[in-house]
């Protein structure tokens, strides 16, 4: 089968023919000639959904940061931004945390219909029922209610007992849908969604979840579905998966300074759209495949930026089959060499990555050197006790193609290989969380098993947002040393690398600010100017 994507690569520079009524050829010229803004990614563009087992894979949260904004925009730095053009925020004291969230009068969907306490009620419960919407929000488990009258502008969030301290990355880029439009393809009211969002009805949510996970795919775009509270709306997705943004018409901000941009995915050809002048920022995975730049011409138009990202990549590993048992993921753990892994990525990036040992802060945390050996006494290689795993296989998916990522995954195959484990690389183009064999527990309380074609996805994380029983900011070593002790004993991911990122930027685009975050480097550009100077 001819994937969109190869169909990008082998038809390069096609063009469509059509017979005019007196029967002359008409060039049309396709999506690589056209003149337009182009910003390339290096994901799958698979969906808008941050919050889905596809989104979180994807890392669909480069695509939607503008779209779904969050509640807190993180800048370069790590800071926390109040994005008030959405909401305000109000934390009221007590065990129980307490935050009220007044929704901004003025806050529109892209469709006209207000932004209201609905679609932050559907986008926690749709973290808390993750065996109902085939969701991936961990900190969505530290929530005990959301109290929302439907069609109001405030909504109020309780936190479980002692819980909470990370809820400014609670209602995050891509994880605020809208509500009104899920429900409007459900056939219900928006009150309906409501009652049965507060009442968890399984029943009841069949089809929003359905709608929820899959609607929000772009291989199937509906313009119905898909309206946005960003300043950018998806006027378009392309035959070469390239998904074309204009603006959002009622956003309540201040309007983009860019009125249309076409954003790629990977695995396109860049050098093409790069021959017809339609390429300005790049995403790319490492140094060695920004071929088009030339650095010795006095006339190139491009710099390079190298960066040591805040995201950490690691192994998240199914809970059924081979690693149904925790003993078989600390045995696996044994055999990983993270050392080797970092090089592995360094070697194809360009940029040397350092190793990472603790899975619920960041590598960059000064916290991390507070930790004593634990770090290191975890990414030690023990080959006696990953033996237990011997004569089994390993299949590691991610989002390809990748060379680096395959690079990573054979240094994982050589490692283990002595313990008589057998690691197989098992890239898809598109990869999700769903291709994991994994364990649920269901609304009713039994365990559920999905088979699948995956036991390990390599990924990257933000991990201030991935575990759900940290609570704490990662600045107090006693409980940071706790969490991490406890994440070595359950192993539900295996901490590798830092992320290299490379970001190729056209010196005529103004206010473009690097950031290595879960948003990359379009987590402002809506700020993005064009000089033609």
């Amino acid at each position: 089968m001819v994937t969109r994507k190869a169909l990008a690569a082998v038809v390069l520079a096609s063009t469509m023919l059509t017979v005019s009524a007196c029967g002359e050829e008409v060039v049309e010229p396709d999506a690589h000639e056209q003149s337009h803004f182009g910003y390339a990614l290096n994901t799958s563009l698979a969906t808008t959904n941050a919050g889905s087992l596809l989104g979180v894979a994807t890392e669909a949260a480069q695509l939607s940061a503008r779209l779904y904004p969050a509640v807190y925009v993180q800048g370069p730095s790590g800071q926390m931004i109040p994005n008030t053009d959405l909401a305000t925020t109000q934390v009221l004291p007590g065990a129980n945390r307490q935050v009220i969230y007044s929704i901004n009068p003025e806050a529109n969907y892209s469709d006209g219909a207000p932004v209201v306490c609905d679609d932050f009620l559907l986008a926690a419960k749709a973290g808390m029922m993750p065996s109902v919407f085939d969701s991936h929000v961990p900190l969505a488990a530290q929530v005990e209610r959301v109290e929302c009258q439907s069609g109001s502008k405030s909504a109020t969030v309780v936190f479980k007992e002692d819980y909470g301290a990370r809820w400014r990355y609670l209602f995050d880029q891509g994880t605020i849908l809208p509500a009104h439009a899920i429900a409007a393809k459900a056939g219900i009211t928006l009150g309906e969604l409501n009652r049965a969002l507060t009442d968890e009805d399984v029943d009841a949510l069949e089809e929003p979840a359905r709608i929820w996970n899959e609607g929000f795919r772009l291989e199937q775009f509906d313009p119905d579905l898909q309206v946005s509270s960003g300043p950018f709306v998806i006027t378009e997705v392309g035959d070469f998966g390239e998904v074309t943004l204009g603006l959002n018409e009622h956003y309540s901000g201040d309007e983009a300074a860019l009125s249309e941009m076409v954003l790629w995915p990977k695995g396109s050809e860049l050098e093409t759209i790069v021959q017809s002048g339609n390429l300005q920022i790049a995403d790319i995975g490492s140094r060695g495949t920004a071929t088009w730049v030339d650095r010795d011409d006095p006339m190139n138009p491009y710099d390079i930026y190298k960066e040591v990202g805040l995201l950490t990549e690691q192994l998240s590993l199914g809970s059924a089959g081979v690693f149904y048992g925790a003993q078989a993921r600390q045995a696996f753990a044994a055999c990983v060499d993270q050392h080797a892994v970092a090089a592995a990525s360094s070697s194809i990036s360009g940029i040397e990555v350092p190793p990472v040992g603790v899975h619920s802060v960041r590598a960059q945390n000064p916290v991390v050197q507070q930790l004593g050996d634990l770090p290191a006494r975890n990414m030690d290689v023990n080959i006696g006790a990953a033996s237990v795993l011997a004569g089994t296989t390993v299949r590691i998916g991610y989002d390809g193609p990748d060379e680096r990522k395959a690079a990573m995954v054979e240094a994982i195959r050589v490692s283990c290989e002595p313990a008589g484990i057998t690691v197989v690389d098992a890239s898809q183009e598109t990869v999700s969380l769903r291709d994991l064999s994994r364990t649920v527990v269901s609304e009713w309380g039994y365990e559920e098993y999905f088979q699948g074609p995956l036991d390990a996805v390599l990924r990257s994380v933000d991990p201030n947002r991935e575990f759900s029983m940290v609570n704490s900011l990662g600045s107090d070593p006693i409980s940071t040393r706790d969490t991490e002790e406890r994440l070595w004993q359950e192993v539900p991911s295996i901490p590798l690398a830092a992320q290299p990122r490379v970001f190729v930027i056209d010196r005529t685009v103004g206010n473009v600010v690097v950031n290595t975050d879960l948003s990359g480097i379009g987590w402002n550009m809506d700020r993005w100017s064009r000089s033609e100077d």
